[in-house]
């Protein structure tokens, strides 16, 4: 297994959100997370990108071999398309982005300033990001934002050839991405239980 969570539980604010939570990832896989606002998906995939701790549970990952997208795009507005990529491509080790510009129909784009894109080619611009990191899993949280259907169709064709090639692929989303080979896993289920009274203290400890 690439990924494997045993037993966690995760907590935003010090209030515990999710517990018991168990899931494996491997070459090949895509797991979409579902469930409803405020649940705790994206404070699980920041738990998973090592940007917070578990409260409890074990998390065995490969050093190095995840790359975590958030909601912010990450790209410099005063550098162009091409510059933004090749930056992320030296920070990873990386030399080739046009792998990434030809996923993401970027070529049209290629010297244009990043600040001058419209939400949505932005957007295509922060998921290229993906390509030029030589990640073999990627944790993406709500990838769609801004896309239109075309463009979504981009991204779900980027994450099968990625999957194609062994890699895997966490997300959080609420749409259909059309990624029939993804399981889904429910989050609703593992949501903890509320505080007591005499627990409330420690919530913000």
């Amino acid at each position: 297994m690439m990924l494997s969570v045993s037993d966690l539980m995760i907590s935003r604010g010090g209030i515990p959100v999710l517990e018991g939570l168990s899931f494996a990832l491997g070459a090949g896989d895509v797991l979409v997370l579902r469930g409803p606002n405020g649940c705790g998906k994206t404070t699980l995939l920041r738990t998973l990108a090592g940007l917070q701790l578990p409260v409890s549970g074990r998390i065995d990952v490969a050093s190095e071999s995840l790359v975590y997208a958030a909601h912010a795009d990450g790209i410099k507005t005063t550098l162009t398309v091409t510059e933004n990529l090749r930056f992320w491509a030296q920070v990873f080790g990386q030399e080739n982005i046009m792998p990434a510009i030809e996923a993401f129909h970027l070529a049209p784009l290629a010297d244009r300033p990043a600040g001058a894109l419209s939400a949505g080619q932005k957007r295509r611009l922060g998921l290229a990001r993906l390509l030029v990191t030589g990640r073999a899993i990627w944790v993406l949280d709500e990838p769609t934002v801004s896309l239109d259907a075309e463009a979504v169709a981009m991204f779900a064709t980027a994450v099968r050839t990625h999957v194609a090639d062994g890699g895997a692929a966490l997300i959080a989303t609420h749409i259909d991405l059309g990624l029939r080979e993804a399981r889904l896993l429910d989050l609703e289920p593992y949501r903890a239980r509320a505080l007591a009274t005499d627990d409330f203290d420690g919530s913000f400890l």
